[in-house]
């Protein structure tokens, strides 16, 4: 199957040309941006007749992986037409990030493309595409991309904790627990930084990286705090709950444990305890569970 960014590519475009300038630009520029909606529009009801008709008649298209190029109207739309029987629940999401003009009728427009499949992103490129204005309409007459990124194998491992992704919050009035999730380059990893502060002080931080174990088919997690400490975990899912089994090393050597259970409540919170938990091999209480709401970024 040609790259999807195709599909995506909808608009960019780069050619070692300056830019030109003059006084009717900007509602130039407009009708640019109203092309791009009506592609992503046109894509998203999977139209290649619709899609194709963006395209001018002369078009070429580069294939980012294997150098080929889609050449013509008629080839697009039958590219765009096998895409979307292969492919039904695809969906492309774009964003200008320049449009620049070569002469009244060329316009070169960069930005990036990102192609989701039920909700999850598939691919991410930057592109680069010529315009050019015939009988009135900007026509997209060169296309060229490069894929920034694709979701690894580990990803399909992961994707059940992306919920998790975000800055989250638990606080009370003796300390305040900041978390941030990310997820690595191409989706391999998750990244949970965290620290607890005091007042305006940061007390204790460290840094979770949580990934895919495709021999043992189960997510493994990593963690290490400005302590000194370190461990790992196994993590299994029943129902909305998550449950991990830690096991670690404290600085001075001493070997610990404990469950720890983080159950979704909904999209902007969840709820966190430690049981079984041990230290040099003694049992110590239990941590009772805890609210944790999703944390205004504005904050």
């Amino acid at each position: 199957m040609k790259s999807i960014l195709l599909k995506l590519t909808l608009m960019l475009g780069c050619v070692g040309l300056g830019p030109f300038a003059w006084s009717d630009q900007s509602s130039e520029q407009s009708a640019i941006r109203q092309m791009v909606r009506a592609y992503v529009d046109a894509y998203n009801r999977h139209d290649a007749d619709a899609v194709a008709q963006l395209w001018s008649p002369e078009a070429v298209y580069t294939d980012p992986d294997s150098g080929e190029q889609v050449v013509g109207r008629d080839a697009i739309r039958a590219e765009f037409a096998a895409t979307f029987r292969e492919i039904k629940d695809v969906r492309l999401s774009v964003i200008t990030e320049s449009i620049e003009f070569v002469s009244p009728n060329v316009a070169i427009e960069k930005g990036s493309a990102t192609l989701l499949q039920q909700d999850s992103v598939s691919e991410s490129t930057h592109y680069s595409a010529v315009y050019v204005k015939r009988d009135g309409r900007w026509l997209l007459d060169r296309v060229s991309e490069v894929v920034t990124e694709r979701p690894s194998s580990g990803y399909e491992g992961l994707k059940e904790l992306e919920w998790l992704i975000g800055s989250w919050i638990d606080d009370d009035d003796q300390a305040t627990v900041v978390t941030t999730c990310n997820w690595t380059k191409n989706r391999t990893f998750m990244t949970r930084m965290f620290s607890i502060s005091v007042g305006d002080n940061v007390d204790f931080a460290g840094m979770q990286i949580i990934g895919w174990d495709a021999a043992d088919k189960t997510i493994r997690s990593w963690v290490f705090d400005s302590d000194g400490g370190f461990g790992q975990g196994m993590w299994h899912r029943q129902g909305e709950a998550w449950h991990i089994r830690l096991v670690g090393t404290l600085p001075d050597g001493t070997r610990s444990s404990s469950t720890n259970t983080m159950r979704r409540v909904d999209d902007d919170t969840f709820t966190w305890q430690a049981v079984d938990r041990t230290v040099a091999g003694e049992l110590l209480p239990n941590v009772d569970e805890i609210v944790v709401n999703r944390r205004d970024v504005n904050e």
